[in-house]
């Protein structure tokens, strides 16, 4: 089974620095962090707070989302981080 996202659910990670979602193969739940500097690659002009980094989460989920699925594929763990070079 693929990689899936039903959840919209988001928080920032403020020890992390990083916006925490979930992803879902089948019935295992995968915690993912996109990291502050993956962000800013993204979308160079963010706010860098909470809801800034929340927003830009928001704006570009599908491309996050895609980025996820790769990282995942790469091995199976508990947690994965999405990293600038992951975009």
């Amino acid at each position: 089974m693929a990689l899936t996202f039903p959840n919209r659910s988001r928080s920032y990670d403020a020890t992390r620095r990083a916006v925490r979602f979930w992803g879902y193969d089948s019935a295992m739940e995968a915690s993912f962090y996109v990291t502050e500097d993956a962000l800013k690659r993204v979308q160079p002009d963010i706010r860098l707070d909470e809801a800034g980094l929340l927003g830009a989460f928001d704006s570009n989920r599908e491309l996050i989302y895609k980025a996820a699925i790769k990282v995942y594929s790469r091995g199976h763990r508990g947690s994965y981080d999405l990293e600038k070079t992951d975009f």
